[in-house]
């Protein structure tokens, strides 16, 4: 088993509708003018959060998702159907990163609960949009714009106030089951929970939200084990406690594993080093002291109190002050003024999105040049002709994309003809 933290899936939103061609034929009307409609919108693709949803295992067994593309449109003007959104539900804290970069598109939390990842393509004009006085049956339509796709990566990082570390089995399940309302497996073996546990401790004038982060081991920062997959659920964390089993009732040094995990935490992101931490030094009802041996608790402080950082006896097992260090973190966060992590965007879709299409540019005949393909397709889908701003648009991006350039190069002059997505332009200097 192991905790589905991440997932990689495919999304795509739905292609435009084609506009149609067709020319009104009734009774009296032999030579009708254009009716074809336009085509239907295409689908967005869309995430948003789902609170009661905890891990990204949905996603484990299915990897395409599509919205629905949009209708051809038809005869006497009828315009397509649109095609239906698809809304993805993802936990709270969910990371959307594009596949082959690792760039972040967008992070599920805070206020963002809902963002259209992929915008569905635009409907195609029909043939009735192009007639002119000149050209009065207009053979053509505008075909839909295209979908977009997308391979992306979901990673969930949990969002807490306050987060618990330390290696398996120091009592960390125990304290948040103790401390919250939370329930988690608690067993006294040497795996570690797979999947962090959240709990809400209530106190009489503050509240807090607590995570159980799975047990690290030593390696964790270079993904050992399951290291890569936990320790970004502690990057959201605005307080860390670092329960440690003070008695050593495995034969561990109490120090040496504070040391230990506080390495890789700062090995994994130097920026945890500097998150405000308490030491819960646990499971003080297994210390038997005859007065021989150093006091296990008293050796942490004289080494961690000096550093700024509080070290707190407790027995998770017992409740033997769990109050105490409750309390403590409630005050710890009303100092802190660091505010959970959110990632900014660092990859932009529509940037992208016309990068990888092909276009094709070629010489038909003597006068006649073709410029086509889903790239050329695509701007067409967006850009109105028929409005000036429109065909100035459409104008700037022949020339920035060095379309004129290579058409020129075929043997483009004045006078001949430019057929781009199925429409034909006469070209001028």
């Amino acid at each position: 088993m192991s905790f589905a933290d991440t997932a990689r899936i495919i999304i795509k939103s739905g292609k435009g509708g084609d506009g149609h061609v067709s020319f009104r034929r009734e009774l009296f009307v032999p030579n009708g003018g254009p009716d074809g409609g336009d085509g239907g919108r295409g689908g967005d693709l869309i995430f948003e959060v789902d609170k009661g949803m905890t891990t990204l295992g949905d996603f484990r067994m299915k990897r395409k998702y599509a919205a629905e593309s949009g209708e051809n449109g038809g005869k006497k003007r009828c315009h397509g159907k649109n095609g239906r959104d698809l809304v993805i539900k993802v936990p709270y804290g969910t990371v959307v990163k594009e596949a082959k970069t690792g760039q972040v598109i967008t992070d599920m939390s805070g206020d963002n609960l809902r963002e259209v990842i992929l915008t569905g393509g635009k409907g195609g004009l029909g043939n009735m949009h192009f007639a002119t006085s000149v050209m009065q049956a207009p053979r053509f339509a505008q075909p839909g714009q295209q979908a977009q796709e997308l391979e992306v990566i979901l990673e969930l990082k949990v969002i807490a106030d306050v987060g618990l570390v330390g290696f398996p089995n120091v009592g960390k399940s125990t304290l948040i089951s103790m401390s919250s309302n939370a329930r988690p497996q608690i067993a006294n073996y040497h795996f570690t929970t797979l999947q962090p546990h959240l709990g809400v401790v209530d106190l009489e004038d503050d509240s807090f939200v607590m995570a159980d982060i799975p047990g690290l081991i030593e390696g964790a920062a270079d993904g050992a084990g399951l290291g890569h997959d936990f320790l970004r659920h502690i990057q959201r964390c605005r307080v860390l406690i670092h329960v440690v089993d003070a008695a050593g009732t495995e034969g561990r040094d109490p120090l040496s594993d504070i040391e230990k995990i506080n390495s890789e935490l700062k090995e994994f992101d130097p920026a945890l080093a500097a998150v405000p931490m308490i030491i819960a030094a646990n499971k003080t009802d297994a210390i038997y002291n005859d007065g021989s041996s150093p006091d296990p608790v008293e050796q942490i402080r004289a080494v961690y109190e000096p550093k700024g950082i509080k070290v707190m006896p407790i027995s998770a097992a017992t409740g033997e002050g769990v109050r105490e260090l409750l309390y403590s973190v409630a005050a710890l966060l009303k100092e802190t003024d660091r505010q959970p992590l959110i990632y900014e965007r660092e990859y932009d879709i529509k940037a992208h999105q016309n990068e990888d299409l092909p276009l094709n540019i070629y010489r038909e005949s003597g006068k006649v040049y073709v410029v086509e393909g889903p790239r050329i397709d695509r701007m067409l889908g967006y850009t109105n002709l028929e409005d000036e701003k429109g065909f100035k648009f459409f104008q700037n991006y022949m020339k920035e994309n060095k379309i004129i350039d290579q058409l020129k190069k075929l043997g483009l002059t004045e006078g001949d003809t430019v057929r781009v997505g199925g429409l034909e332009f006469e070209y001028y200097e």
